[in-house]
């Protein structure tokens, strides 16, 4: 009696076990893709917030492109340079970094080149931020109150437009089975 006693509180201990293994591996499999999120959305707005108004020059040295670009000619979604590219051996190099993000089968991917006047030689490193992106889309705040979703603004053209930095951004992004996640960020101007 008490071995058959015994059989059904083990395999009722065992049932309980399996649930709460079940249950911490989903537990786990959703902190993974938060911490992905966040990761993402910190990485997005310390490149917004660290930027720098210098322009750079286009792969074949025709001209100068724009710091902060969302222009479809780019191939991305958003393009620009900015500071904060941590230089801890001391190398021969700035601390200005050209950075893209796009969107590639469902994955948003971060771009970065290694010098800011690029050549047509020159490969961006990439790294896959996140997974399930249906899309992203960014929105600037312009000098005159009104925002839009193009940078540089149409009607800044040439040099000025090229160094202008928006007031504020926002950071709009999409993901499948999670919704919108909004970012609003101050720009300094």
């Amino acid at each position: 009696m008490s071995l058959a006693i015994f059989a059904i509180l083990a395999a009722l201990a065992y049932g309980a076990l399996g649930q709460t293994l079940d249950a911490a591996k989903l537990l786990n499999s959703r902190m993974d893709r938060l911490q992905a999120i966040q990761r993402t959305m910190r990485l997005l707005s310390e490149d917004l917030l660290q930027l720098s108004p210098r322009p750079i020059r286009n792969e074949l040295g025709e001209g100068y492109g724009p710091a902060l670009d969302t222009g479809f000619q780019s191939g991305f979604a958003l393009e620009l340079t900015h500071g904060g590219w941590s230089n801890p051996i001391v190398l021969p190099r700035g601390t200005l970094q050209r950075s893209a993000y796009r969107i590639e089968d469902d994955e948003l991917i971060r771009y970065h080149w290694m010098v800011l006047d690029r050549t047509l030689a020159n490969v961006p490193l990439s790294v896959v931020l996140l997974d399930g992106v249906e899309s992203i889309l960014f929105r600037f705040l312009q000098a005159n109150g009104e925002w839009t979703e193009q940078w540089p603004p149409g009607n800044r053209p040439g040099v000025l437009g090229a160094r202008q930095r928006p007031r504020a951004a926002e950071i709009i992004l999409t993901l499948t089975g999670e919704g919108q996640i909004r970012r609003l960020l101050e720009i300094a101007p």
